[in-house]
């Protein structure tokens, strides 16, 4: 009878220790430059040395990509500047919760009308910027020094 006892004492106190291990933001900052470096290497693969959008990134977004309701030179625009700049304030942490709705909304297109068999990988990229939506940037971040997201202090 004692042994039983300890188990759920002991299971409690694990789970307590494992809980306080590893700080929030420690997490959250894992989170966004972990999903801000797959979407900075991407938006990469997308310009020139000089920074403009290349005539074989706006092929892959008329050809392969084909994403609905917007012309492939506008899509391949949006697309690479998006991935450019949404990622640095992520890394950073301004503007998190703002700079991960974008990324959402891409990984929502990309997920269900280009690449529907990846979805795991896609989920994974969501799970990521939801996090950072719903708890925002944690403690390592402009926003948590600048005072800019209150949960974040």
């Amino acid at each position: 009878m004692t042994d039983r006892a300890a188990g759920p004492g002991l299971l409690t106190r694990l789970h307590a220790l494992l809980a306080t291990a590893v700080p929030l933001s420690l997490i959250l900052l894992s989170a966004r430059v972990g999903i801000a470096g797959v979407f900075f290497k991407s938006g990469l693969t997308k310009v020139d040395g000089d920074w403009q959008v290349t005539d074989l990134a706006i092929i892959l977004f008329r050809e392969e990509y084909k994403v609905p309701l917007l012309p492939p030179e506008l899509a391949a625009h949006l697309g690479a500047y998006t991935e450019l700049t949404m990622p640095v304030l992520l890394a950073i942490g301004l503007f998190s919760r703002f700079a991960a709705l974008p990324l959402l909304g891409m990984t929502a297109v990309i997920g269900l009308f280009i690449y529907p068999a990846a979805w795991d990988t896609h989920l994974t990229w969501a799970a990521l910027l939801l996090l950072i939506i719903a708890r925002g940037p944690g403690l390592v971040s402009l926003d948590a020094l600048l005072g800019l997201d209150r949960a974040s202090r």
